[in-house]
């Protein structure tokens, strides 16, 4: 089995930073999507493994069944890009045998225990860390390390009997988009599974409902001097529609199933402004309520200030459980591969979204696990080996326990 680490490794060197400013011109956004789905295409070649990429950067292959039996066909997916919000460059990752107290990444910045106290419970693991300039790329690179690692074994362990695998490595997940043109059919599993979750064990299928909220805010810029009754500072309404929104709904402030708004970026002048909310919550209720509050803030500001704001509104995914909830037998199979495996089985809602979320509601239940990995999109992000390792054989008690399953779902 290949060095799960030195395979991970590869993958992060390619830069697949996602560009949500190019998601309505080009699929996918960036070409080093397409630069690591060619290695990766490479690589199921030499597997013995045939696959496509499309003309929107999606590589599709199967492992074709070694047995005569007519099983469920399995899908196992993950996502290409990595997270817009930081350099998508990965230099010098470091590795070091952990051995407890705080991480330095660089020049005063450091993984501190009293900041990230799960460090204490990583104590003789092998961790992956970035250099604090950039984040680190496991999300969801180790998920492609854990499928691909999985894949290799199989290959090489021809007595594990197993149906039609179906592999999926999709761009553009981070920015919402990767999956809308995701052709459920051609891809051809009764369900799947996402390896894009974070700690060790989490088996997750609730999400957040989701929504993007473009804000264009115009004010009107005259001399400072006299400005008095006049001026409309754009900069102003955009403070005053966020005071609105208030303190306590915010993700620095919520949990659990807790919902939010999320300012993810401003851009401004007096005369100008923008700004980009991302909206979410778990009950599909509170979720239209937060939405419509949005709108009355603005309508109520509009009236204030003679229409000043416009609000470009839409959905882009769905909570997940809402269809999960009647296929537990697909959950079934990875608790029960997690337990064999030893491991303590964490169900969780993910406070975020998956593929899974939207492919869900297009006919393909996908749940999420784990990777392994910590503090994804930032400099503080980080992986032990040995917990990437286990994701990858989950992915192969998956496939032993659906091998016992003689019926199709």
């Amino acid at each position: 089995m290949t060095d799960i680490c030195n395979r991970f490794l590869k993958y992060i060197a390619i830069d697949t930073k996602s560009n949500p400013e190019k998601a309505s011109e080009i699929k996918p956004t960036s070409e080093g999507q397409l630069e690591l789905a060619k290695v990766l295409k490479d690589e199921l070649r030499d597997l013995g493994l045939e696959s496509t990429i499309n003309e929107e950067g999606f590589l599709f292959s199967t492992l074709k069944a070694n047995i005569d039996k007519d099983l469920p066909k399995v899908g196992f997916i993950a996502h290409m890009d990595t997270s817009p919000e930081m350099d998508g460059k990965i230099v010098d990752p470091q590795i070091i045998k952990y051995k407890g107290g705080d991480i330095k990444l660089n020049d005063n910045i450091y993984l501190k225990t009293s900041e990230f106290p799960v460090l204490d419970n990583l104590v003789g693991k092998t961790l992956i860390t970035t250099r604090g300039k950039s984040l680190l790329g496991a999300d969801d690179k180790a998920g492609i390390a854990a499928i691909m690692n999985a894949l290799e074994f199989l290959v090489n362990n021809p007595e594990i009997k197993h149906g039609d695998i179906k592999i999926a490595f999709t761009p553009d997940e981070e920015i919402g988009t990767g999956c809308d043109s995701f052709d459920v059919c051609s891809f051809g599993a009764d369900f799947a599974y996402t390896i894009d979750g974070g700690r060790l064990g989490e088996l997750e299928y609730e999400s957040f409902n989701a929504a993007d909220a473009k804000i264009y805010i115009k004010g009107k810029s005259v001399h400072p001097g006299t400005a008095k009754n006049t001026m409309i500072n754009s900069i102003s309404l955009a403070k005053e529609l966020d005071d609105m929104l208030g303190q306590v709904q915010r993700p620095e402030h919520t949990e659990g199933y807790e919902g939010f708004y999320h300012m993810v970026s401003i851009k401004g002048s007096v005369e100008d402004t923008q700004l980009n909310y991302i909206i979410r919550d778990f009950n599909k209720d509170e979720f239209q309520i937060k939405k419509a509050f949005l709108s009355d803030c603005i309508e109520f500001l509009n009236k204030k200030y003679d229409n000043n704001i416009k609000l470009d509104l839409s959905d882009t995914y769905y909570n997940m459980g809402d269809i999960l909830k009647d296929k537990q037998e697909i959950i079934d199979y990875a608790r029960k591969a997690m337990e064999n495996l030893g491991m303590e089985v964490i169900c969780q809602p993910i406070r975020g979204g998956t593929d899974g979320s939207k492919l869900s509601f297009m006919g393909l239940p996908c749940p999420n696990i784990f990777t392994g990995g910590y503090n994804f999109h930032g400099i503080y992000e980080f992986i032990p080996i040995e917990d990437m390792e286990m994701a990858s054989k989950v992915i192969i008690e998956i496939i032993k326990e659906i091998s016992k399953n003689n019926k199709v779902i």
